[in-house]
C-alpha cells in the first residue's frame, strides 16, 4: 500500500526535497555521507527532509555560492 501526496502539498514537498538534495550535494561532507543523506531524503520524503533540516550538516544552506 503506497501513500500518494498530490496537489499543492505534493509540489511543496518536491520543492523542499530538491532544495535539500541540492544543499547536500554542495556540502563539504564526504561522498559516503552525502550519499546517505540524499538517500534518506529521497527514500522518506517528508521525514527525511525534517531530519536533515534538524540534525543535518550545518554548512551553508543556500542554493548558490558566490
Amino acid at each position: 500500500m503506497a501513500a500518494y501526496v498530490a496537489g499543492p502539498v505534493g509540489l511543496l514537498l518536491l520543492v523542499f526535497n530538491v532544495y535539500a538534495v541540492m544543499n547536500i550535494a554542495r556540502s563539504r561532507l564526504g561522498a559516503a555521507a552525502r550519499f546517505l543523506w540524499a538517500a534518506l531524503v529521497l527514500a522518506l520524503p517528508f521525514i527525511g527532509f525534517l531530519v536533515w533540516l534538524v540534525i543535518g550538516p550545518r554548512g551553508e544552506r543556500v542554493l548558490y555560492r558566490r
